[in-house]
C-alpha cells in the first residue's frame, strides 16, 4: 500500500508538464530573495536607524 502510494506520487512529479516546475522555481527564487532581504534588514537596520538619528540630531541643532 505504501509502495503504491509512493510510486503514484513519484509518477505525478515525473510528468512532462514543465509549467508547474517553472512556477515552483519562481516561487523558490522569490522565497530566497525575500530571505536575503530580511537578513540584510536585520543586519543593516540598526546602522540605518543610527544614521537617521544622527541626521535628525544634526537638523535639530541647526
Amino acid at each position: 500500500m505504501i509502495r503504491d502510494f509512493i510510486s503514484t506520487l513519484l509518477a505525478r512529479f515525473q510528468s512532462e508538464d514543465e509549467e508547474g516546475q517553472t512556477l515552483v522555481e519562481y516561487g523558490l527564487l522569490l522565497a530566497l530573495i525575500a530571505i536575503i532581504i530580511i537578513v540584510a534588514l536585520l543586519f543593516l537596520g540598526p546602522i540605518i536607524s543610527q544614521l537617521f538619528q544622527n541626521v535628525g540630531t544634526t537638523l535639530n541643532g541647526v
